[in-house]
């Protein structure tokens, strides 16, 4: 694929991706977001794994940095679904 190709790929999928987040309701925000938590790990694997396997510099470098924006994005998505949680919590 043409790097032109894979660059409309990754807005369609931004897109998408906005549009279907937007529309989920509160109430099935924090379910969903520990079930992106899980995938988001699946993408830290495959990011670790992709890098341990990487001959080049560069290579290494892109993976270096899969693995921290997956990460971000793991930490992120965890202290979203505490902070949802502590909404539902009775006050004392």
């Amino acid at each position: 694929m043409s790097i032109l190709a894979l660059f409309l790929l990754f807005i369609l999928a931004t897109v998408v991706g906005y549009k279907v987040i937007s529309d989920v309701p509160s109430l099935l925000h924090t379910p969903l977001m520990s079930g992106t938590n899980a995938l988001s790990g699946v993408t830290v694997l495959g990011a670790v794994v992709a890098t341990a396997m990487a001959k080049e510099t560069a290579s290494q470098l892109l993976g270096a940095i899969a693995i921290i924006l997956a990460m971000v994005n793991v930490v992120g998505g965890f202290m979203v679904t505490h902070r949802m949680l502590k909404m539902f919590k009775k006050k004392s």
